[in-house]
């Protein structure tokens, strides 16, 4: 009876152990890098087309199961004031419109996975649903990417259209109300994670 016991318990372990270890293979997390990773943002005025180009974001991915592409979580944030244009009157008019002063980040938390569709060799399409967060304002939103997993590195890219009037931003105006921002604006993606 005792040596049944032993034995029990020693198979228990061994199960536990490979329950354990098996799960630990297969989550996986990777930091956003942020040298290699790029996001801009694109809009228009009544003068001419513009964008600004993000200098300092950080983030997290992590995988159920890599191989799949099932995604547990990722999230992305941007520091509102590393937004550069490369003119000094347009980056001070960008954080006042994104009110910097009071909200110094902007950032994107996926919620759920709608879909993953493999493309194969490491690379798939994903469909999901995530918060999106500027100026305090916080929206749901559907964002489509593409992922590439290539040695350790992943790579997320895509495109996502959005209204800045969403986010209670006032788009911005200059020379005494005489160059207007159209409210429709286009961010760019490609986003290195290691």
């Amino acid at each position: 009876m005792l040596r049944h016991r032993k034995m029990s318990i020693t198979v228990l372990s061994l199960f536990v152990l490979f329950v354990f270890t098996s799960n630990l293979c297969k989550a996986q997390e990777y930091n956003l890098n942020n040298p290699e990773s790029t996001l801009t943002v694109l809009g228009t005025s009544s003068l001419h087309d513009w964008h600004i180009v993000a200098e300092k974001q950080s983030g997290k991915i992590a995988f159920n199961d890599l191989e799949a592409c099932d995604i547990s979580k990722c999230s992305i944030e941007v520091v509102a004031e590393s937004l550069k244009s490369g003119k000094s009157s347009m980056d001070k008019n960008t954080y006042k419109a994104l009110k910097t002063d009071d909200f110094k980040t902007i950032t994107f938390v996926m919620a759920e996975v709608k879909g993953v569709e493999s493309k194969g060799n490491g690379k798939f399409t994903v469909k999901s649903l995530g918060d999106l967060t500027i100026t305090g304002v916080k929206r749901r939103i559907n964002l489509d990417f593409n992922v590439d997993v290539i040695s350790g590195k992943i790579s997320l890219s895509g495109e996502k259209k959005i209204k800045m009037t969403d986010f209670n931003i006032d788009p911005p105006k200059a020379l005494f109300g005489t160059i207007t921002t159209g409210d429709d604006l286009t961010i760019k993606f490609s986003t290195t994670f290691k």
